[in-house]
């Protein structure tokens, strides 16, 4: 209970995970949008204020500096005495929606459009507002270090005299910076509304891309449960050609082959216990009759030698698997050593003697044959080439032909042996060297077969750094051609995969052609 809660919490994490990846990066986004706008809206606001505030104090100036010389007097009697002054700095006050106020080298008020009582009357400038004035300009954002109770964007310039040519007073315009609270609340708002609306996109969005990824993984989940059981049947969809769409892809390709090695390791099984059942009830039965007698004496040698012949059958079926055994664990190793290969192969031709006469069978070539002297495993290659010629003595036709004939160059030695017959259908031929693969499914041909022989042979052809190929033509010929090198190379390691094709090999290969 405990594991399939955790399975069930990691299929939930993994789509959870892309969702909270998704909405991290959508949040971070927004964060990184919003403080981007903010300090670019910030500037501009605060740049703009800024020369709005310059342009009409300086404009304040020059009207105050103009009037002051017109009247001959100093620009606050000026002030005094004409309305004119007070209607135009309202009137630009107002267009600006700023306070414009004039004060002396003290920071004393001495005009201001808010009128008699306001913040400025109370109490002077700092001094180093009109120190930092003096310099040509000032622009500040903030309370003046207390002189305002709240934040103001201040803007002053220097007025100067008419007579003595210094700086007489200064001109301000101050408004308060609504932007510190009332931009930032309109724009988060907008911004809330934006989220909102792009992240449920994002969640929706977000949840269909993970359930699209996540779910090949969940079929293939699905099917490795049923492979468990034994059930090879179920794939996974490929919808894409990315690497999900590669994964699933490459687990139907992995299905199938299990599907194919477990079909094969079935017929293994069945042909293992009817290769064991059949000699071993020869052998039982017929010790048994000679035991109680139903065998008479002088028939008994007979029967000994059947009992023989079995006896033998058994012990190349347990060679085979040995051998099977011994390359999956990679145990199989040769011992090369100097002998004949033609003396080898008439050797194994004189066992099957009587099959060839049985079945009238022609034997060509062995004539232009000469002493062949190789370096390779004696017993080994004894095992390669008495599966070929026994695989050519089973399938070929009766009365028909099997040829030999040897090619040697200053590299290698190729030995082909053909034999007339039926032939490997093109669609059989590429498993032919296959572990536990058999052409004739019904044994009708091949009863002793269990499809090990061309797979053990190609991985002992391999391990001497040669190889083993096949040709045919249907009711035609079948040609087996190994070939051996004349320098032994570093041997190709033993494969027990089923990517070894074209090749095989067994003491008992039942080749079903």
């Amino acid at each position: 209970m405990k594991q399939r809660v955790k399975g069930f919490r990691i299929r939930r994490s993994l789509f959870g995970r892309y969702l909270t990846f998704g909405l991290m990066i959508l949040l971070v986004s927004f964060i990184a949008l919003s403080v981007m706008m903010y300090i670019f809206v910030n500037n501009y606001w605060e740049r703009e204020k800024k020369n709005n505030l310059i342009d009409n104090v300086t404009r304040v100036a020059s009207i105050v500096e103009a009037s002051s010389r017109l009247s001959a007097g100093p620009y606050n009697s000026a002030l005094g005495e004409y309305d004119f002054f007070g209607l135009t700095l309202t009137t630009i006050s107002e267009s600006i929606d700023a306070d414009i106020f004039i004060v002396d080298n003290t920071g004393e008020c001495l005009y201001c459009t808010e009128g008699e009582g306001c913040v400025h009357d109370q109490s002077p400038l700092p001094s180093y507002v009109l120190a930092a004035t003096a310099s040509g300009e000032f622009f500040e954002s903030g309370s003046l270090e207390g002189y305002y109770t709240d934040s103001y964007y201040t803007a002053g310039v220097p007025i100067i005299g008419a007579e003595s040519g210094s700086i007489t007073s200064f001109c301000y315009a101050s408004t308060h910076s609504t932007f510190v609270t009332e931009l930032p609340l309109t724009f988060m708002k907008i911004f809330a509304a934006a989220a909102a609306i792009t992240l449920v996109i994002v969640v929706i969005f977000v949840a269909w891309m993970s359930f699209s990824m996540v779910r090949p993984l969940r079929q293939m989940s699905s099917a490795a449960k049923k492979f468990a059981v034994g059930d090879f049947t179920a794939r996974v969809e490929v919808t894409s050609d990315d690497e999900i769409g590669e994964l699933a892809h490459a687990f139907n390709e992995m299905a199938d082959s299990l599907s194919s090695g477990e079909g094969m390791r079935r017929s293994f099984i069945a042909n293992v216990s009817h290769e064991l059942k059949t000699p071993m009830t020869t052998i039982a039965g017929f010790i048994d009759g000679m035991l109680d007698g139903t065998i008479p004496p002088e028939r008994q040698r007979h029967y000994m030698l059947i009992v023989s012949n079995e006896v033998k059958r058994l012990s190349r079926l347990v060679t085979s698997m040995l051998s099977l055994s011994r390359i999956d664990n990679g145990e199989l190793k040769i011992h090369p050593a100097d002998f004949e290969l033609f003396s080898t192969i008439v050797s194994i031709l004189s066992g099957f003697e009587q099959k060839i006469r049985e079945r009238k069978l022609e034997i060509t070539g062995l004539g232009d044959f000469r002493s062949i002297k190789v370096h390779a495993d004696p017993d080994l290659m004894y095992q390669v080439i008495y599966n070929l010629i026994e695989n050519a003595v089973k399938f070929t036709d009766e009365g028909g032909t099997i040829n030999f004939a040897v090619e040697e160059t200053r590299y290698d030695i190729s030995v082909m042996i053909t034999n007339t017959g039926a032939g490997i259908p093109p669609e059989d031929i590429r498993f032919i060297f296959d572990r536990f693969y058999k052409t004739d499914k019904s044994r009708s041909m091949d009863k002793k077969g269990m499809g090990l022989g061309l797979f053990i042979a190609k991985t002992i052809m391999r391990l001497h750094g040669g190889d083993i190929y096949v040709e045919s033509r249907v009711n035609e010929f079948t040609r087996f051609t190994f070939r051996l090198p004349t320098t032994m190379t570093r041997p190709r390691a033993a494969q027990s995969d089923k990517s070894q094709r074209y090749v095989e090999t067994t003491a008992d290969y039942e080749m079903e052609e």
